[in-house]
């Protein structure tokens, strides 16, 4: 299993746009992935889905566990911290 915590420091949080390119990306591994907001205390939810994505309510300065257990763990966890890192499409502060 690995995980990773990051700040989301695009505009729009992890919502609608964001969202839908976060759950793509989280879907194109084996893996089970899954993401909690730790700045509003989430449980963990299916990362691949975007109800339980939206219903995170991730807004910019929010931080965020993702976790990936399974044969694509390291690549998935890679992938998808370098898309938050990177804005999620969005421009960044």
């Amino acid at each position: 299993m690995q995980s990773v915590e990051l700040e989301v420091r695009n505009p729009s949080g992890l919502h609608a746009r964001p969202a839908s390119i976060f759950v793509k990306t989280a879907a194109g591994f084996r893996s089970r992935v899954q993401i909690e907001n730790l700045s509003r205390g989430t449980a963990p939810g299916d990362a691949k889905s975007i109800l339980t994505m939206l219903a995170a309510g991730v807004k910019q300065g929010h931080t965020v566990r993702i976790t990936a257990d399974g044969e694509d763990e390291v690549g998935a966890i890679e992938a998808l911290a370098d898309l938050v890192r990177s804005g999620i499409g969005e421009p960044i502060d």
